[in-house]
């Protein structure tokens, strides 16, 4: 019976060692920074399914995920390279409410600048995709409020 016990264990903690760090990696940024910064690190380090702890999952996101992922693995090697040595920078955030923000960054590599917008679920932010490809600009808009003047 200590056998069998003595045997449990020793699986139990081997099989928890064994995971992939990738499958380890949870996702729960507790801030909108952090979760930007994570997502962006693994997207450029080519880890997707890291990536994809960090997003908003609905099918609009996993699309634009699956053209991201699907345009790095056909990019050359070089700029592979580029990318993972590259540094994030991140030039502006600006919550909008409590559990929205905009993140405004770069990196070393194409200092092209985007923009990410997070947005808070439960008590972790992840990325909601959708706003880097439909939004006009990379600057963080104030919509200006007008009044109606017609009575």
């Amino acid at each position: 019976m200590k056998r069998n016990y003595f045997l449990f264990l020793f699986l139990l903690f081997l099989s928890a060692s064994c995971k992939d760090k990738e499958e380890q990696s949870s996702g729960t940024a507790e801030n909108s920074i952090d979760a930007a910064r994570d997502f962006i690190r693994a997207a450029l380090d080519g880890k997707f399914r890291e990536a994809r702890t960090y997003m908003l999952t609905d099918s609009v996101n996993t699309n634009y995920m699956d053209v991201a992922e699907r345009s790095y693995e056909k990019a050359d090697q070089s700029v592979k390279d580029g990318y993972r040595t590259s540094t994030i920078h991140i030039h502006k955030t600006a919550p909008l409410n409590d559990s929205t923000a905009i993140v405004i960054f770069s990196n070393s590599f194409k200092n092209d600048h985007d923009t990410l917008r997070l947005v808070k679920l439960g008590q972790y932010w992840l990325v909601d995709l959708k706003y880097l490809y439909e939004h006009d600009t990379d600057t963080i808009r104030h919509s200006v409020i007008t009044n109606d003047t017609i009575q």
